[in-house]
C-alpha cells in the first residue's frame, strides 16, 4: 500500500529541490536516507525531515516495516512566487521573485523476491528497432566504396619581392 507525504510552499527554488530529489528517486528509504544525510544542499534537510515523516506514518499508520520500503514517487512542483521590488537608477524597479516548491513524496513497499524497480524499455519499441535494422540489412546491397584518392598539387603564386625584401602589405612603400 502506498504511503504519500506532501510538503507544500518550502521556500527553495524547485530546481534546486529536484537535483536532490533525482538522487533519491527509487531507492530504498535507509539508502535514501544516507545520501541525504551526507549531501551538501539546503533543501537536504526539508527532504530528510518529509521522508522520516513519511517512514514514521507508514509504521505507525499502516504497520509496514521500514526495511522494506522504498522511495517509488517523487515529484518536486512549483508553488506560488513571492513577488518582491527592487529600487534601480532613475526610479526604475525590477522584479524579484522568490520561488516555492510543493514536493509529494510517496513510498511503496517491495514485494517479497522482487528488486527496486527501475525503468525498462518498452519491448516492442526495443522488437521494432531489432526488425528495422535487420530489414534495412537485408534491402541495402554491399557497395564497395571508392577508395581516397590525393589531389594534385596545385602550383602557387610565390610572393613577389623588391630589393631583396617581401612585400606583405602594398598600402605603404619604404
Amino acid at each position: 500500500m502506498p504511503v504519500t507525504v506532501k510538503l507544500n510552499y518550502l521556500r527553495i527554488a524547485p530546481r534546486k529541490v529536484r537535483l536532490i530529489a533525482d538522487h533519491i528517486r527509487k531507492k530504498k528509504v535507509d539508502e535514501a536516507e544516507a545520501i541525504l544525510n551526507f549531501t551538501k544542499k539546503r533543501g537536504t534537510e526539508p527532504l530528510l525531515k518529509l521522508l522520516k515523516t513519511a517512514i514514521a506514518d507508514a509504521r505507525n499508520n499502516f504497520q509496514l516495516e521500514p526495511d522494506n520500503l522504498y522511495i517509488s514517487k517523487i515529484t518536486v512542483d512549483g508553488g506560488p512566487m513571492y513577488k518582491r521590488w527592487r529600487p534601480r537608477a532613475r526610479g526604475a524597479a525590477y522584479k524579484i521573485q522568490k520561488k516555492t516548491s510543493h514536493i509529494t513524496l510517496v513510498l511503496d513497499e517491495i514485494a517479497l523476491g522482487e528488486k527496486v524497480k527501475k525503468a525498462k524499455k518498452h519491448p516492442v519499441v526495443t522488437e521494432k528497432r531489432k526488425v528495422s535494422k535487420e530489414i534495412k540489412k537485408e534491402e541495402t546491397p554491399e557497395i564497395e566504396k571508392p577508395k581516397f584518392k590525393a589531389r594534385p598539387e596545385v602550383e602557387r603564386p610565390k610572393p613577389k619581392t623588391e630589393r631583396g625584401i617581401k612585400r606583405f602589405f602594398r598600402r605603404k612603400s619604404f
